[in-house]
């Protein structure tokens, strides 16, 4: 039923448990692993010129830390891929051109408290996406363990 599970990741925090729900959710299924990682055109565009070439080598670093992440938290193969561009229009196009069943992503990147309920690259990506996409939330470390779901296997 879900043979290809692409994640998507940008290294954040927010991002670590979402890697690990879609790792087990590619365990169950035993599904083929694909962890994405996109830097966003627009915030090397938005930088000053000066800045530019030191900024997207950052951020190359940046994502190249985020894929290890992925292939680190997993004994199975994982396919990675970073892109240039606008993340979700990116993560979506990737989706189709692996024929992923799924797309995994946090509900929160990089720049955080930026929307109330979800980031606006996961909202993007939940309303454009040619396939599902599961979200998944960082649990807030001040909750008790008691208010975690629970998700039977």
């Amino acid at each position: 039923m879900f043979d290809t599970v692409v994640v998507a990741t940008d290294g954040s925090d927010s991002v670590k448990r979402a890697v690990d729900v879609a790792l087990d959710f590619a365990d169950r299924f035993d599904a083929d692993v694909h962890a994405l990682s996109v830097i966003d055109a627009g915030e090397v565009d938005a930088s000053p010129q000066q800045l530019r070439d030191e900024l997207e080598t950052a951020l190359e670093t940046t994502a190249d830390a985020a894929l290890a992440t992925v292939e680190n938290r997993t004994e199975r193969d994982v396919a990675t891929a970073i892109r240039e561009g606008h993340p979700a229009v990116e993560i979506c196009e990737y989706a189709r051109e692996v024929d992923a069943d799924v797309v995994a992503t946090g509900t929160r990147g990089r720049h955080g408290e930026n929307r109330l309920l979800l980031g606006s690259v996961a909202e993007r990506v939940v309303r454009t996406s040619p396939v599902p996409v599961l979200t998944v939330r960082q649990l807030d470390p001040t909750a008790d363990e008691d208010d975690e779901p629970i998700v039977d296997g």
